[in-house]
């Protein structure tokens, strides 16, 4: 009998490179499948285009609600609701993401004043849903939403829906380095092993490995996206309330989780309460399992990990 194998294909979706894998006997058809679905999601979600269902919704702030699919909707909710809650995570931060461009064409430092004016238009507070009508309205002029914070998780956990229903056993969706694990490992103790990276090391330089069974792996770090300026560095991970780059400690915050859009949620959570304060949220959370490294490598696990985690 023939030892199973593990079929992978890159694509390139997202702003990223997407890595899928998939176990024999699931096909190339199955990696296409997900990229299909990759695609579909990323026209309706994105922000990055003049128009998508979610641009539907910012042209219209300070207009009118504007109603949306179910699937947009329950995203766009379960985002409003965590940023409410007011712990780092902001669904609203649009305004800013377009101002910096960091990690787009035109990246610059903006002014204190055009941060400032910016501030004034972002207030998860000021969104309204409407459930029975499955509406969404930004009630102040200029309001843009910005789910690129938690559409990549959530994206992750509907290929893995496609996949379990269309019968793969094993297989693993990398999206930029977020990472979804579907089924057993094909090693003898069925776990998988995932390298958590060395934030200050190239790509794919591992700090130290993680042996689990089927989670996701979730990370936000300052590695991903940066700009320089006059020999200082901003990266991507923005503070809502002061307009700039969160300015702590950290390097980089991983979560382990069952779903993917929970790691996306409590990675931007843990990287803006900083190591102390985001450990002792992320002990709370049930399920929620957390990585911390800083900017000098020193590394802070949560209880639930403290045997699944090896330093290299």
């Amino acid at each position: 009998m023939k030892a199973m194998g593990m079929i992978n294909k890159k694509y390139y979706a997202l702003g990223t490179l997407i890595n899928l894998s998939v176990a024999e006997p699931a096909t190339v058809d199955d990696l296409d499948g997900a990229y299909d679905l990759i695609k579909h999601y990323e026209d309706k979600l994105t922000v990055n285009r003049p128009e998508s269902e979610i641009m539907a919704v910012n042209h219209n702030a300070g207009i009118k609600p504007v109603a949306v699919p179910k699937d947009d909707y329950d995203l766009i909710k379960t985002a409003v609701e965590v940023s409410q809650r007011d712990l780092g995570f902001n669904v609203a931060i649009g305004p800013l993401v377009k101002l910096w461009k960091i990690g787009f064409k035109g990246a610059n430092k903006p002014t204190d004043s055009q941060i400032q004016q910016r501030l004034e238009q972002i207030d998860a507070n000021s969104i309204e849903l409407e459930d029975d009508k499955r509406t969404v309205f930004l009630k102040k002029s200029g309001m843009e939403i910005d789910l690129g914070g938690i559409a990549k998780g959530w994206i992750a956990d509907r290929i893995k829906e496609f996949w379990e229903k269309t019968g793969v056993e094993s297989g693993i969706i990398d999206l930029g380095g977020n990472i979804l694990l579907v089924g057993r490992s094909l090693r003898p103790d069925s776990l998988w092993r995932i390298g958590i990276q060395n934030p200050i090391k190239s790509r794919n330089v591992p700090i130290g490995i993680l042996k689990t069974p089927e989670k996701s792996i979730g990370t936000s770090g300052i590695y991903e996206r940066k700009l320089v300026v006059d020999g200082h560095e901003y990266h991507h991970m923005f503070d809502s309330k002061t307009g700039y780059p969160i300015a702590n400690n950290l390097a980089s915050v991983t979560i382990v989780s069952d779903r993917s859009v929970d790691g996306e949620i409590w990675s931007t959570i843990g990287f803006y309460q900083g190591i102390d304060q985001g450990m002792k949220l992320i002990e709370r959370e049930p399920g929620i399992e957390a990585i911390f490294i800083t900017r000098d490598l020193e590394i802070s696990v949560t209880s639930g990990l403290k045997d699944a985690f090896n330093k290299k």
